[in-house]
């Protein structure tokens, strides 16, 4: 009695826990779509965000889309019906569009990052070549590179009935295929906001001694250049609109003449906290571009690396596929940490969620 009733359980058990794995993966799929749509649709409709590190932003949210649109729901139907029943045609479409979206994807956040160097490190000289010609080659070069690296690895690849996955029958397709995708951009943008973070360091600290003795002896000291990069800022993703005012360090330069009164050591201490309020909030928008980038893919494109190579390895399905919506998670989070921190953004927003018709 007991045991049949155990029995009778366990289908009902593995019912709602499919349910409620739909609903989940579901409702990923239309947020995800939801905020991407959001991020084109502010960049379209409002003028201040006309600007071709933008139009990165825009070219980007528009890949996480497809993914959302194109990939997601069909690997909610594979991963429910533990098989795939679309047929071998669907399977291919559906697979080079699933590897070349992620991958230009993961390219974009390249550009973005190429993009952002040049920005703060020749920051007048690129200010000039920033175009949106420019921005439209960018683009185009990302998803060229896109194609090439995931076309190889689907003309290679092997095929089993009833299975929708690619299997590489060599470890040479399958390092050229993790390596193009991911392993050699996630070495690139390290470098750079690496250097970006040193670069925004000493604009800071520049900055700061700059602005650490305005007078001498009764007499002004000459201004910065007015030829150094003046957005540090760019770091917040993304860079900053050039209508937005001036920055915090240029509004406390003009503050710091007026009151003779402050003595030489408190404006010294404001100065160094100002460059060191601005050197954390560097660190902490790159600590989350770059670690919602690694934790999203790099446990993916690890256990690529490890089931291509080691033939005896097998991985479970519900692994696999954790490690894959882990991946399209990315495609969520990018829309929200490029832009959550740009004023201009935030007020896009919040007047599009309001439904205000003039931005």
């Amino acid at each position: 009695m007991n045991s049949n009733e155990t029995y009778a359980d366990e289908p009902s058990k593995n019912t709602w826990g499919v349910i409620f794995l739909s609903l989940t993966l579901s409702f990923l799929a239309i947020l995800t779509t939801a905020m991407n749509c959001l991020v084109i649709t502010a960049i379209i409709v409002t003028r201040k965000l006309h600007h071709p590190a933008n139009y990165l932003i825009c070219s980007l949210a528009v890949t996480d889309l497809l993914v959302a649109v194109l990939v997601m729901p069909f690997s909610i139907v594979y991963i429910v019906m533990e098989t795939w029943v679309m047929g071998e045609a669907m399977c291919n479409i559906w697979l080079i569009v699933d590897i070349t979206c992620c991958t230009c994807s993961i390219l974009h956040l390249a550009a973005i990052a190429v993009d952002r160097y040049r920005a703060i490190t020749d920051a007048v000289e690129y200010s000039r070549k920033r175009t949106s010609l420019r921005a439209a080659i960018m683009i185009s070069v990302v998803w060229l590179l896109s194609i090439v690296v995931s076309l190889p690895p689907m003309l290679l690849r092997g095929h089993k009935k009833n299975e929708c996955i690619i299997k590489h029958d060599n470890i040479g397709s399958a390092l050229y295929s993790t390596f193009g995708a991911f392993y050699i951009p996630l070495i690139l943008i390290l470098i750079l906001y690496y250097k970006i973070y040193r670069a925004a360091k000493t604009l800071y600290n520049r900055r700061a001694s700059c602005l650490n003795k305005p007078e001498m002896n009764g007499h002004m000291l000459p201004k910065c250049s007015d030829r150094e990069p003046t957005s540090p800022d760019n770091l917040s993703p993304p860079e900053k609109s050039v209508s937005e005012p001036s920055t915090e360090g240029d509004r406390v330069r003009i503050a710091a003449k007026s009151p003779k009164s402050q003595s030489c050591r408190e404006r010294s201490i404001r100065r160094r906290r100002i460059s060191s309020t601005h050197e954390k909030k560097a660190a902490t928008t790159l600590g989350l571009i770059l670690g919602a980038f690694v934790i999203c893919w790099l446990p993916f494109f690890i256990h690529e690396v490890i089931v291509n190579i080691c033939k005896s390895c097998t991985p479970s399905p519900e692994m696999t596929n954790f490690l894959t919506w882990l991946g399209y998670l990315n495609s969520l989070i990018n829309p929200l940490i490029y832009t959550i921190f740009n004023e201009d953004f935030k007020r896009a927003f919040q007047k599009l969620i309001k439904c205000k018709n003039y931005l």
